[in-house]
């Protein structure tokens, strides 16, 4: 399937990467950064394996291994969306706009 970016996804994308950098170094943001493309391209191919949202049925999540991120997306006809990826130490995400 394609993979498309919400704009919220983009942002989060660059605010991740941009703290990981300043807090942990670039070996860290790297390897993080890494993983978040290799997650959302198993999305691509697996889309249907990941546990749905209670309160958003439509919108599916993964969580990230090693590090506190979820990754939350839905699915199109021939395409993924990822909507929004969020540190799991903030409240649980129902696809509000926090």
């Amino acid at each position: 399937m394609t993979v498309q970016y919400a704009p919220r996804a983009i942002a989060d994308l660059q605010i991740i990467g941009e703290r990981s950098r300043r807090v942990f170094g670039s070996a860290v943001a790297e390897t993080l950064e890494t993983l978040i493309r290799a997650s959302i391209i198993r999305i691509a191919v697996h889309p249907k394996s990941a546990p749905r949202l209670p309160e958003r049925p439509q919108v599916r999540f993964v969580p990230l291994r090693r590090y506190p991120f979820k990754i939350f997306y839905t699915i199109g006809a021939d395409v993924v969306t990822i909507l929004h990826i969020r540190h799991t130490s903030r409240r649980p995400w129902a696809g509000d706009d926090d």
